[in-house]
């Protein structure tokens, strides 16, 4: 099952330079996520050559992504967005389908940005 996620232009702009500026410009974008938080997601993201076991392979416009199982479940339906702030930086996700945080009165269907982490080792050093 292919997940119904959309990317938008902020976040395929942050993937696209992590791979081009990878050790492996040839590969995908990597990216995990889990529940974490108030009706939020953890994210972590690599660029990997090719997809590890479990891993599917998805193209947005034309980005190699991997995507784990579960990941695949979670994304069905939300909107990966990219926030560069001076107080905030990191991947946001919004459920088009879910509501709001349980613990939250607020309604708002935008999740804060994801913890996210990342290999170093799979950034080229200038």
């Amino acid at each position: 099952m292919q997940p119904n996620f959309s990317v938008s232009p902020a976040a395929l702009k942050f993937m696209r330079r992590m791979v081009r500026f990878s050790e492996t410009p040839a590969g995908g974008f990597r990216l995990t996520v889990a529940p974490g938080g108030c009706s939020g997601y953890s994210a972590e993201f690599s660029v990997e050559a090719t997809p590890r076991d479990g891993d599917a392979e998805q193209s947005v416009e034309g980005l190699r992504m991997f995507l784990p199982a579960e990941s695949r479940l979670l994304l069905d339906g939300v909107t990966i967005d990219h926030v560069d702030t001076p107080l905030q930086s990191g991947f946001t996700f919004a459920n088009t389908k879910g509501g709001a945080c349980g613990c939250s009165s607020s309604g708002d269907a935008v999740t804060p940005p994801a913890e996210a982490s990342v290999s170093l080792s799979s950034i080229k050093r200038m």
